[in-house]
This record gives structure tokens, sequence and C-alpha cells, in this order.
């Protein structure tokens, strides 16, 4: 019941990010953003790791592994995620989450030799169908000004946790939960802090209390919290059982979005995100199970 729990909670913490992001992208710049939520969540984890003593398994080789998630993400999916945010709406953002299984499913298909089932191959095909129809049936608004482009940024930004989720479970065999999520915002905050000194990063002018505050929430609630819970549960279970999880994201987010920005979807948009979650589920028999 414990990974269970954590990776609900997890989920109700990314889906909550979806909201933080799309206002404080709207006043900062998302560079600057990404580059605080990391040096955040840096500081609140570096300490931790040196109270607990962590001892590391290090194997020759792992800094190749470790170099590979950390551009994974946060670097490449923060990146896609930031500008796919801007372009379209929180809700349809979050649908495109709904890949991760079937995306994880064929990734552990091919690198942790996992079998994918002719009925996670049609729901695989079902879900992407409602992405591009999705992708194609956005339209123009002041949350989505460019929807097509900030759909196809996400579903990038999905490939990029794909590949995020497979290097995790191969690390976690000998580092904790907390050292992975380590790695990762150390990386991260390197690759951002360089990112803004070039040309086309703005520093903050000001500093708006909301915005502030959440971006101290981004990093240290939701990128420390939800990736060291995903992170822990992912070690206790099969990736595939672990990223069913992730449906729950566009659930909690489209829910967020209605409550706090006012967001709504036409009809037309309802089907596809019902096609969308519909494939997923189709999708999430597991190999051998009847």
């Amino acid at each position: 019941m414990l990974p269970a729990f954590a990776l609900s909670t997890a989920m109700l913490l990314w889906a909550s990010a979806f909201i933080a992001l799309k206002i404080v992208f709207a006043v900062f710049d998302p560079l600057a953003v990404l580059f605080a939520r990391m040096v955040i969540a840096s500081c609140c984890l570096l300490p931790m790791l040196w109270q607990r003593g962590e001892r590391w398994r290090y194997q020759r080789g792992d800094w190749r592994w470790m170099l590979a998630m950390g551009l994974a993400e946060p670097c490449l999916y923060f990146l896609f995620e930031a500008q796919a945010l801007v372009n379209t709406s929180a809700s349809q953002a979050s649908v495109i989450t709904a890949t991760l299984p079937l995306l994880t499913g064929v990734g552990a298909m091919l690198f942790l030799r996992e079998k994918m089932t002719p009925r996670n191959w049609l729901g695989l095909a079902v879900s992407f169908v409602g992405v591009l129809w999705l992708t194609l049936d956005g339209q123009a608004s002041a949350q989505a000004p460019h929807p097509a482009l900030g759909n196809l940024l996400e579903f990038c930004a999905m490939l990029c946790a794909t590949c995020y989720v497979l290097i995790a479970k191969r690390l976690s065999r000998r580092y904790s939960a907390l050292a992975i999520t380590g790695m990762q915002t150390v990386l991260g905050s390197i690759w951002f802090g360089v990112a803004l000194l070039t040309p086309w990063a703005q520093w903050p002018a000001h500093f708006p209390l909301l915005p502030s505050l959440l971006v101290l929430y981004l990093g240290a609630c939701v990128t420390l919290g939800a990736y060291g819970l995903y992170t822990w549960a992912v070690s206790k279970m099969p990736v595939a059982h672990a990223s069913a999880f992730i449906n729950l994201i566009p659930l909690f987010t489209v829910l967020l979005a209605w409550l706090l920005l006012g967001e709504t979807l036409l009809g037309s948009q309802w089907l596809a995100c019902l096609l969308v979650l519909g494939g997923v589920v189709l999708g999430q028999q597991r190999a051998g199970s009847h």
C-alpha cells in the first residue's frame, strides 16, 4: 500500500505543477523558473543526503547513466514542457502525459526485456489516435495560443520522461531514491544555470508574491517530493505497474485547471481525452494476464 500511496501523492503534486507553471510563466522567464526550481530542490536535498551519510555502490560506467538520466529529465524534459505550457493549456498538456505508461511499456520491452501483448499494442495505437485528435482539434485561446505546437512539445517531453523512468529503474538497484533525485537536481541546476547565461534568457526584474511562492513550491514540494516519491515507488514495483498511476495526472489537472484557472475543454476535446485514457486503460494488460 505504501508504494501506491506514494505514487498517488506524486501524481497530485505533478498535476498541481501544471497549474503553478501556467501562473509563473506569465510573470517569469521559463529558464529562470527552471533554474530556481532546481536550485531550491538541491538546497533542500543535499543536506538530507549529507545527514544520512548516503553510501553509493558506484560501478564503473555509472556516470554515463547518471548524465543520460539528468539530460533526459530534468534538462530536456523541462525545456519541452516549459514551451508546451506557454503554447497550450494545462488541461491539454496533462492529457498528453497519459501516453507515458504505454511509452514506458514499449521502452521496457526494448531495453528491460518485458513483453508487450497485442492488447498493449492496440491500446498504444488508440491512445496515439486520441493524442493526434486532441492536437489537431485544438483551438487557439488565451490559455492555449498555439495548442498544436504545445501538445507536440509535451509529447516530446513524454519521450524524455520515458528515458528517465527506464534509466532510474536501472540505477535504483544501487542508489536510493533520494540519491537519484539529488543527481537530477544538481545536474538540472548546472544545465539551467548555464542556459541563463545565454542571450535568450531574461533575469526577473521584479518578484510578485504569489508567483515567487509558487516557484518555492515547485522546487521544494514538486521537484523534491514528487520525484523522490516516484523514484522510491519505482524501485519497489515493476515499471509498467508504477507508470500506470500516470493516468491520474490528467484527471487531477483538469479538475484543478477548472477550479483555479477557469479552463474548459470543448465537447470534441473531451472525446479525444476519453480516447487517450481509453487506449491507456486498454493497454494496461500486463503480459501473461487474462
